[in-house]
C-alpha cells in the first residue's frame, strides 16, 4: 500500500508515471513528493512505487 496525500492505495509496484495516467492531475501542473523528497518530472517514468511509500501531490492552481 501506497499513501497518497492521506489515502492508502494499493499502487506499490507501479510508476509515478503509470500511477499518475491513472488520475486527473495535469503533470504539468504538479509537485510529486517521494517520502519527504521531491521526484523530479524527467524521474516520473522510472520512480517506482514501494509498500509504504508516501506521495504528497500538490496542484499549482493560476490566480490573480
Amino acid at each position: 500500500m501506497v499513501k497518497v496525500n492521506g489515502t492508502q492505495l494499493d499502487i506499490a509496484g507501479k510508476t509515478v508515471s503509470a500511477y499518475l495516467a491513472t488520475t486527473n492531475y495535469d503533470p504539468g501542473r504538479i509537485a510529486v513528493e517521494r517520502n519527504g523528497d521531491i521526484v523530479f518530472k524527467s524521474q516520473y517514468d522510472t520512480t517506482v512505487l514501494e509498500d509504504g511509500d508516501s506521495l504528497e501531490i500538490v496542484s499549482f492552481v493560476g490566480g490573480g
